[in-house]
């Protein structure tokens, strides 16, 4: 159990700092602001490459500890990377301002909620047709942003917002029940670590579209929620994912307190810094 916290703590320590890599990458590449092809001027810049890295390892950590903790948990310190991000944005010079403050406090008080709340415990096994149905989930997502983007109207970046976290409440679904017994290529070969990784990269381009359509704030919060309200339902209602006797109340308060820090975090964060905040929904 405490190692499941550990790994959950490393995964948004990760997460948080693997964004500040990627970001100094790109802003090191003069990439910012410019259009898709300047991003091929990032290979030449190891910083941003050693964020990739940081980012894989958070995931790593994040799988690990969705094997011992209930996704409403896991899920909830995985979004509140954001908070991260904004802290050691923070030490390097970049001022955050008392609303960012006040609302990582807000995090962080969610946080420990979730955490006196949660009752840790394996998640229940899967069936391989729902197992493959995750795996398709990857094309539901990429329908919806496919829709929204051709109807340009004032609800397309909170429906991409919501297909992102669609497919991160999809990664966390499928990390928390995906078995890790057996020889590497059994794992290689089953459809809930393929749902991970193309669930992963879906929510992760339609993300990006949503922020190009839409005020980042609320693009952010909707995927917040989504990813983490999506997955944590699925928990607890289907892989057995417990709240302690007489915590449901505390539960509920701590998930709404995470969900509006990490929210309030990356707001201030983005007005603040010009943009540069982290992102990190779900799983990876």
């Amino acid at each position: 159990m405490v190692l499941g916290y550990v790994f959950a703590v490393l995964a948004a320590l990760s997460s948080g700092s693997g964004s500040i890599l990627e970001a100094t990458g790109v802003r090191r590449a003069g990439a910012y602001g410019g259009t898709s092809l300047d991003l091929v001027r990032l290979r030449r810049q190891w910083i941003y490459f050693l964020g990739l890295g940081v980012d894989v390892l958070g995931f790593v950590f994040a799988a690990a500890a969705l094997h011992r903790l209930p996704l409403f948990l896991v899920q909830s310190v995985l979004a509140f990377s954001v908070g991260v991000t904004a802290t050691i944005s923070a030490f390097l010079g970049t001022r955050l301002g008392a609303a960012g403050w006040v609302a990582l406090g807000v995090g962080a008080a969610g946080l420990v909620l979730l955490g006196l709340s949660a009752d840790p415990s394996p998640a229940h096994s899967v069936a391989i047709g729902w197992r493959l149905v995750l795996l398709g989930m990857a094309v539901v997502v990429a329908a919806l942003a496919f829709y929204a983007k051709h109807r340009n109207r004032p609800w397309t970046a909170p429906v991409m917002a919501f297909g992102a976290g669609l497919g991160f409440s999809v990664v966390g679904v499928s990390a928390r029940t995906l078995d890790l017994a057996g020889p590497l290529w059994r794992i290689a070969l089953e459809p809930s670590a393929w749902a991970i990784v193309l669930n992963g990269l879906a929510a992760a381009v339609v993300f990006a579209m949503a922020l190009q359509q839409g005020a980042a704030t609320a693009a952010t919060a909707v995927m917040f929620t989504t990813n983490t309200a999506l997955s944590s339902l699925v928990g607890l209602v289907y892989l057995g994912d417990r709240v302690r006797p007489g915590f449901a109340a505390a539960a509920t308060a701590g998930m709404v307190l995470a969900i509006a820090g990490a929210t309030g975090v990356a707001a201030a964060s983005r007005r603040l810094s010009g943009g540069v905040s982290g992102s990190g929904g779900g799983v990876g």
